[in-house]
């Protein structure tokens, strides 16, 4: 339920809530995004701050447990939980850690590009050992243990 008002609230502001945390201290923090197609600079101080009001507000209102309120981007390693942010992110590159090795691999982390979803099936198309070849792993949102996108930061393109 404490998460629903949370969501709630976030998506009431007219953002995603990408994901909760409880630090110790009873720090609450809360990711926030912008909604897909909005704003292409991403989450901006003032996007946090009217969150984070609004959210002080309905915490206080609701008598939540905590200390101290946190809203943040989700960073360019933004993870990628529910099914949509695969969607969303189709395209970009991604670092996955499943739940259990995949037989015959015996591994369980893959980095590569996410590829549109199909059904409930999410794949990852990432290179070979050998360099030259590259396959695509298929997987589901429970086979997930961890996954973000992968930074990408082009210095170059500053001007001085």
């Amino acid at each position: 339920m404490f998460e629903e008002l949370i969501e709630k609230t976030v998506v009431g502001c007219g953002y995603e809530l990408v994901d909760i945390e409880r630090a110790p201290g009873g720090i609450l923090r809360v990711y926030i995004d912008c909604l897909p197609g909005q704003a292409e600079g991403g989450v901006s101080l003032d996007d946090c701050e009217t969150v984070s009001r609004q959210l002080s507000h309905v915490l206080m209102v609701e008598d939540a447990d905590y200390e101290r309120l946190e809203v943040s981007s989700p960073g360019l390693d933004r993870p990628l939980k529910k099914f949509q942010d695969f969607v969303r992110f189709a395209g970009a590159e991604a670092w996955i850690r499943l739940r259990r090795p995949v037989e015959g691999l015996n591994r369980k982390t893959f980095q590569g590009i996410l590829l549109q979803p199909e059904g409930d099936e999410i794949g990852l198309e990432f290179d070979n050992p050998d360099g030259k070849t590259s396959s695509v792993l298929h997987f589901t949102v429970p086979d997930i243990d961890r996954a973000h996108l992968v930074p990408q930061v082009d210095f170059r393109s500053r001007k001085a």
